[in-house]
């Protein structure tokens, strides 16, 4: 293949409408950064099985081993400490936890290096809502609350705004100059979300809930499986340029993928699931300026020392008795590490489960692959003072239309410091059809490709930001979330792959289909409380047969 040259990069990257926005006729050269991403090393040789166990480990007895250290394996250690279950370990790949939640920092600037925000749960997510209560975001009340956010928590206004037509305009929808058939087909479609978001089933549950445990099966919904969003669009008349675009932004922000690679049920959930009842706003939105980051920093500091992080585990072994060993290596020291324990918890993707455990039924090995994951790219911009601006001032979240990007959000908004030195956060799906072209793709780009694509992009809505630029630094996500592809929320293989094999229990954020927070959040505690369990019938079992 030919080697793109550089308009023919940034096109291949930002979308071939971009090149006649005018992004890439200039090139920034920006002073300094770097290109981060995770343990690629060390992640692909326990992948491809390369990494040879010696006999001689250290040997430890703990009860229960938790397999990665993102919010969901975070989370089951949160929730195993309610459990009343202190003796435990988890281990982590990377130096620091958290996962794609995880968050920087730089001078006096915090910022996300991937999740930023979580909408506000509904008083059905328990326990959600008691860990915001844990970390005072959520006020006191009762179970049957609406739960009240802390103002400080809440996005402040203006929240967001889409580059359109050479000018910054409110919100996300591209109204300017929207002719009465769009207008008309946004008021149809938002018509049609409401009837999904009153929708019930017999048993009186809604269809489309967060987290997707509580969503009920109903065939009306489950048949939405079976066709793309981009269908769904299709079917129901929707051919609006302008609401097609709110659409496909809206799959690709959290999906990775468009709405031709999105479930239909997927798509509605986006829209759905977050609206309380119809007719009303969709939940408010609670972030921080280092994004999700705050959360994991919380989940962190409560589990404390029983986090090993550098540690990187090769096997998981479901041994001939009742209990499961744990092969690691702290990459750090070279020191090869053998944990026996009675549970683990595993809170790492699908894709790794078939590399990492041992004997895994030939079944679970077929479920594995009904899993697929989209890459991206997050990029954390320093400015020594704020661009000028054409038309609606900065906001939190500020999208660019025309643009492959998903545009930035402000890392200060919150802070309430409008002026001034600041860091956008940037973000970019590598929304391939193909998930491992994109990760080729992605991998195959240095830090002054990277750089030079940011600031293509963002020069078209801030023509003068070059000069205001004294850092670009860029993280790769090779496996950042799951895509929910035609067929996956209601495919056999998702199920089985939630099923507990023996001692081994599976929390990873791709086993709901949908990559969010509070998904990553209600896996892991529902993992602790099923080992919680196994360990009480364990005991009692024990206490029985002494007696």
């Amino acid at each position: 293949m030919t080697p793109l040259n550089r308009r023919e990069l940034i096109a291949s990257i930002l979308g071939s409408s971009f090149m006649t926005m005018g992004g890439c006729d200039r090139h920034v050269k920006v002073p300094a950064g770097e290109l981060l991403n995770p343990n690629f090393a060390i992640g692909h040789s326990l992948r491809d099985r390369m990494m040879d166990v010696p006999t001689g480990k250290l040997e430890h007895r703990t009860r229960v081993v938790i397999v990665g250290g993102g919010i969901a394996g975070l989370s089951a250690a949160w929730q195993l400490r309610r459990e009343g279950i202190e003796d435990f370990v988890l281990l982590e790949l990377e130096e620091a936890v958290g996962g794609t939640a995880k968050s920087g920092s730089r001078g006096k600037f915090a910022y996300p290096w991937g999740a930023h925000y979580v909408p506000t749960p509904m008083r059905e997510n328990r326990s959600l809502i008691e860990l915001f209560r844990e970390m005072q975001v959520i006020e006191p009340g009762g179970d049957d609350d609406e739960p009240v956010v802390g103002e400080q928590f809440l996005c402040r206004d203006p929240e967001e705004r889409v580059f359109f037509e050479g000018r910054w305009h409110e919100g996300l929808y591209p109204g300017q100059g929207a002719s009465d058939e769009d207008l008309q087909q946004l008021a149809r479609f938002q018509t049609a979300i409401d009837e999904w978001v009153s929708a019930r089933d017999e048993q009186g549950q809604r269809l489309f809930t967060i987290p997707t445990s509580r969503t009920t099966r109903d065939a009306r919904a489950m048949k939405l499986d079976r066709q793309s969003m981009s269908q769904w669009m299709d079917e129901n008349g929707f051919t609006s340029e302008r609401l097609r675009w709110l659409v496909d932004y809206s799959c690709r922000d959290d999906y990775g993928v468009n709405p031709s690679l999105v479930s239909a049920w997927a798509g509605l959930f986006y829209f759905s699931a977050r609206q309380r009842e119809k007719d009303s706003e969709s939940q408010a939105v609670i972030t921080w300026p280092e994004g999700n980051g705050r959360i994991v920093h919380h989940l962190a500091d409560h589990t404390g020392d029983r986090i090993q992080s550098g540690y990187a585990v090769a096997s998981v072994e479901q041994n001939p008795g009742s209990d499961v060993t744990v092969i690691s290596l702290d990459v750090k020291t070279n020191q090869w590490h053998s944990h026996r324990c009675e549970q683990v918890i595993f809170a790492a993707p699908q894709y790794m489960a078939a590399h990492l455990i041992s004997d895994l039924p030939s079944s679970r090995l077929q479920a594995s692959k009904a899993f697929q994951y989209s890459a991206w790219v997050v990029a954390n911009v320093h400015l020594s003072d704020r661009p000028q601006e054409h038309g609606f001032p900065m906001c939190w979240d500020n999208v660019i239309y025309g643009s492959n990007s998903l545009g930035y959000v402000t890392s200060t908004h919150q802070t309430g410091n409008d002026h001034g030195s600041t860091v956008l956060t940037w973000y970019y799906p590598m929304s391939a059809a193909d998930g491992r072209l994109s990760r080729k793709e992605l991998l195959s780009l240095g830090w002054e490709h990277w750089s030079d694509i940011v600031m293509s992009d963002l020069l078209v809505a801030h023509p003068d930001i070059g000069s205001l630029v004294n850092r670009i630094d860029v993280m790769r996500w090779g496996h950042a979330m799951v895509t929910p592809g035609v067929g996956f929320i209601d495919h056999p293989g998702r199920r089985e792959a939630a099923r507990p094999l023996g001692a081994i229990h599976f929390a990873g954020t791709d086993l709901s289909g949908i990559p969010l927070m509070e998904e990553a959040f209600d896996h892991g505690t529902r993992a602790a409380s099923e080992v919680a369990g196994e360990l009480m019938r364990r005991t009692s079992s024990s206490k029985a047969s002494r007696s």
